[in-house]
């Protein structure tokens, strides 16, 4: 069997492993935001900013480089359910990745806070200030926060499913291993 096609592109590899650690960091460093007033909001909230920017920009930058790749086929021996389950939950990891950081741009923009990139540069605003707005946007932001989570929990059970039960190469294609698919 071709090794190549059995695993996903180069390119997305990359972008799933170092996307990986970057949400959950935003996730945890999220959490420590929302649960706790400490003199480190601040700080949590300089780091949370642009690295909400910067995966907004990789998500994009992953589907695009997604739409324009082959992707290895999930094994023939996996029931119907188990791909559109499969299908369904990549989609639903790509349009929370996408939506998470947008529904917060529009959350500072809302509460009339900048949204600075470096030095003397910023994001324009998406949405003009509102307070009602704002408010609805900050509890999106959280359920969209918990949906995420929820989906990559998920996402790594199903990855533990099939590199420790099914043994199918699943998890490999990811890897960058030459998986072996029935």
């Amino acid at each position: 069997m071709n090794h190549q096609a059995d695993c996903f592109p180069l390119a997305l590899r990359c972008l799933h492993w170092l996307m990986a650690p970057l949400v959950i960091a935003m996730l945890l460093i999220g959490a420590g935001m929302v649960a706790s007033v400490s003199p480190r909001h601040a700080q949590l909230v300089a780091i949370h900013k642009p690295l909400g920017v910067a995966l907004l920009l990789l998500v994009l930058l992953r589907i695009g480089v997604r739409l324009g790749s082959r992707i290895p086929p999930l094994p023939v021996t996996l029931p119907g359910w188990q791909k559109r389950a499969a299908h369904l939950s990549h989609l639903l990891l790509y349009v929370l990745l996408l939506l998470q950081p947008l529904v917060g741009w529009a959350m500072q923009s809302a509460g009339g806070y900048p949204l600075p990139l470096a030095e003397g540069f910023q994001l324009p605003p998406l949405v003009a200030p509102s307070v009602a707005l704002h408010a609805l946007l900050r509890g999106a932001h959280s359920l969209i926060a918990y949906a995420l989570l929820l989906t990559i929990l998920l996402h790594l059970a199903a990855a533990l499913f099939h590199a420790l039960i099914r043994r199918d190469g699943v998890l490999a294609s990811m890897l960058g291993g030459a998986g072996v698919r029935q």
